[in-house]
């Protein structure tokens, strides 16, 4: 019989003031911390590290939630005492809040500069392996109603069909669009093809009446805004 004596690390075995659950039921989950959020969805730890500490760790060794949302499947559930069951459920936990930022309409703030624009899309946008288009529809006060995910693979004036980007800001009755792709390379510096693809659909906006506000060009933790820059836009 083994007799060593075993080492707390179930939510259970925490002090009940200390334990995760417990805490965000009687003080609600905005007074948690980081790793008492991610030890919820860990539910338990392994031998010798309790559930919290575990919880710790994984923050600590990927550098935050943003490296936890960075890194892959297969690197998340090779990591020491995560596993797939609980990579999926980091990973869904993560997907579900950045899309419940995108489905709350009257808690989105109106898009009044490229960053406000960019924070929409770079978080999912900058870890793409191949080039995407993305369109921003947005309402007569700038708001965000939609983002049409047009275009993957390589994108220039003459593979992107100008009238597909105007196509769900018509079925949506959109005021004016932002258009926005990604640079794999990382490097979101403009190429002369994203600014004759900008100059054409420019055109065409004030043919439609539908504005095109901007084109984003979105790199590694960085972004360029082609009317900035004057790329495409008169």
């Amino acid at each position: 019989m083994n007799t060593e004596n075993k080492t707390s690390y179930r939510i259970a075995d925490l002090e009940s003031e200390d334990r995760p659950r417990e805490r965000l039921a009687r003080l609600g989950a905005q007074v948690l911390n980081n790793a008492e959020l991610l030890a919820i969805l860990l539910r338990v730890g392994m031998p010798g590290e309790n559930v919290v500490q575990m919880a710790q760790r994984l923050l600590i060794e990927n550098g935050g939630l943003y490296g936890l949302r960075r890194a892959s499947f297969d690197e998340l559930s090779r990591q020491r005492g995560v596993g797939f069951a609980k990579a999926a459920q980091i990973k869904a936990a993560i997907e579900l809040g950045y899309r419940l930022r995108l489905e709350a309409p009257d808690e989105r703030p109106a898009i009044s500069s490229p960053a406000d624009a960019a924070v929409l899309v770079q978080y999912e946008m900058e870890d793409l392996v191949q080039e995407n288009l993305w369109v921003l529809v947005l309402d007569t006060r700038n708001r965000l109603m939609h983002i049409e995910k047009l275009y993957q693979g390589s994108l220039n004036a003459s593979s992107v069909r100008i009238g597909e980007l105007f196509k769900a800001a018509i079925q949506r009755n959109g005021a004016s669009l932002i258009l926005t792709h990604n640079h794999p390379s990382g490097d979101p510096t403009p190429s002369p093809e994203d600014a004759a693809m900008t100059r054409a659909a420019v055109q065409a906006g004030k043919l439609l009446d539908i504005d095109v506000l901007d084109h984003l060009v979105i790199g590694r933790g960085r972004f360029v805004s082609l009317k900035e820059r004057k790329l495409g836009f008169a």
